[in-house]
């Protein structure tokens, strides 16, 4: 329905603007393949989130996958069931076995404090995801990794454009995976890149989104096809003029959201994490049912009454779900099992009227007991 609000919308260029970008693709009809839209938004992308080096995908998960894949991981990898589907997948689908640590109370992100615990002598990486715009710690991930030589690969899907210290996310660890989904706060309809340091690790990664071939007569390896579209990285370009912009207006509504839900019983807003300029990706809300009154789902369900669309997200938890029925214990990550029971995602874009984020603070307050 047109009236709808549902919990996140795509950001999009004026449609003219769009259709100057895509122009020249009548004129050469070279729509895929590495063209020149590509290798213009890797080049910018690459001074944006300023990286040695990019790698675009068709996705976030198969640059993630992909990279999990060039790193030739053995054995374990240490993560959190607390994120996308695509993050456990993509270790599960490269034949490794993921250890699942528990994340902290304050951000949502992996609790650093317990991946030591975890390490055995078939652990390879950590494989930490930064959540909400909220960013890992970095720093201890850091220090785990180098006493311990692993590897650090970061889910970055919901980190695009965040700065830790001055520093920009993409120049943690060994690499970053960015997912480029319509419903990102960048977004080239579909799409996702891998930031890197490595250029053995870059050639790799180029090789396996291109079926493994190297040049007209020379097929190195067995990959995939993962290549970024012309129309997508066009869109991508397109939404890169107007960051700037879409960030200050989630700012507002984000920090109209604060002014109106700080401070009520039961109601846990998002932590503002200190030396971080985030991105206001998403809105979270943790529920305490006994002090609010209602649980999250009935929050939810009264959100979903008045056509307005909010989500459960992260729930359930990878290590729940059906496809590995009985094989993980999430008892082992029980505050990723409290928050994932409790937290609900509020609409949250660029273009969200004040006015309905005014409905929706009174919505939810309505529902307090």
């Amino acid at each position: 329905m047109s009236d709808r609000i549902n919990v996140t919308r795509s950001s999009m260029p004026e449609l003219d603007e769009y259709v100057e970008e895509i122009r020249e693709l009548w004129q050469t009809h070279w729509l895929t393949n590495m063209g020149s839209k590509h290798v213009e938004l890797q080049e910018k992308l690459q001074e944006y989130l300023e990286v040695p080096s990019v790698e675009l995908f068709t996705n976030g998960h198969m640059a993630l996958e992909l990279t999990v894949q060039a790193m030739k991981l053995e054995g374990e990898v240490i993560t959190t069931p607390f994120t996308f589907a695509s993050t456990t997948h993509a270790i599960i689908r490269n034949g490794l076995e993921p250890v699942f640590c528990d994340i902290n109370e304050r951000d949502f992100t992996i609790d650093a404090s317990k991946i030591e615990g975890l390490i055995t002598d078939r652990t390879s990486a950590i494989l930490p995801v930064h959540v909400y715009g909220n960013i890992c710690d970095v720093e201890e991930i850091e220090r785990i990794a180098h006493k311990y030589h692993l590897k650090v690969l970061y889910d970055a899907a919901h980190a695009f454009g965040v700065r830790y210290k001055d520093r920009a996310v993409g120049q943690f660890g060994d690499a970053s995976c960015f997912s480029f989904h319509a419903t990102k706060v960048f977004n080239t309809i579909e799409g996702g890149a891998c930031c890197y340091r490595d250029p053995a690790l870059g050639r790799t990664l180029y090789q396996l989104k291109n079926f493994g071939i190297r040049d007209e007569e020379t097929v190195e390896g067995v990959g995939a096809n993962a290549k970024m579209n012309e129309f997508c990285a066009a869109m991508g370009l397109c939404n890169l003029k107007h960051l700037k912009e879409n960030r200050e207006r989630r700012e507002k509504v984000v920090s109209y959201y604060r002014e109106r839900l700080e401070g009520v019983k039961g109601l846990r807003l998002n932590s503002l994490q200190e030396g971080v300029y985030t991105n206001y990706a998403y809105f979270p809300i943790i529920i305490d049912e006994k002090k609010f009154g209602a649980d999250r789902n009935e929050v939810q369900e009264a959100l979903e009454r008045e056509n307005i669309g909010a989500r459960k997200y992260f729930y359930p938890l990878t290590n729940t779900f059906d496809c590995f029925h009985g094989k993980y214990n999430v008892e082992n990550t029980p505050m990723a099992k409290l928050i994932s029971q409790r937290v609900l995602t509020l609409p949250l874009y660029a273009d969200l009227d004040l006015r309905d984020v005014e409905r929706i603070c009174s919505i939810v307050i309505r529902c307090k007991r």
